[in-house]
């Protein structure tokens, strides 16, 4: 478990330094929108790890695993919260239960083989240091449970995803997700 954590956090730290900073060429130091907040972008980049780092040593091991309730505890539920994801709009309850079955019992024990984004496409946009829009193209590497080869149940998710960040008490909480699939089409970059 530590081994997955290091190379997680280490594989973190590296594209954090490679990490797209959204800004503008235009100097304005007083527009909302191209403001630096470099210490956000760090916190929301290590709250990012975290969740992987729930999502990976969770997988297969539960609806109400341990690594599942840190999953859930990364999220602000409430009135205000929703997640679009393949068509739908969940609301809390929604994405709470879906995090819950998708990692949690529809995959096998370490079955999360790949969390990782596609080279350059994570940016991390933080506004007026407590709302921060953190965008990526996924690469995961999933296997279900299930009967056959795990090459019959292993997949791969190549999704445009958002994830909307609101600093509240001290801590970086998702208030919005959104998950789309890439065009049909889409080829990986080289």
């Amino acid at each position: 478990m530590k081994a997955v954590r290091l190379l997680l956090v280490s594989f973190f730290v590296l594209c954090v330094s490679t990490t797209n900073v959204v800004a503008s060429e235009k100097s304005d130091k007083n527009s909302v929108t191209n403001q630096t907040y470099l210490q956000a972008q760090a916190e929301v980049i290590e709250t990012f790890m975290a969740i992987a780092g729930s999502i990976v040593a969770g997988a297969g091991h539960g609806y109400d695993g341990e690594y599942m309730d840190q999953l859930i505890s990364f999220h602000a539920y409430g009135d205000k919260f929703v997640e679009f994801n393949g068509g739908w709009s969940f609301d809390s309850a929604g994405n709470e239960d879906g995090e819950r079955q998708l990692f949690g019992e529809d995959l096998e024990i370490g079955g999360v083989t790949k969390f990782a984004y596609i080279e350059g496409s994570l940016n991390i946009a933080v506004y007026c240091g407590n709302v921060a829009n953190l965008t990526f193209i996924s690469d995961f590497d999933l296997i279900f449970k299930g009967d056959g080869p795990v090459e019959e149940r292993m997949f791969t998710v190549n999704n445009l995803i958002t994830l909307l960040f609101v600093k509240t008490k001290g801590e970086w909480k998702l208030v919005h997700e959104h998950h789309s699939p890439v065009s049909e089409g889409w080829e990986r970059p080289d």
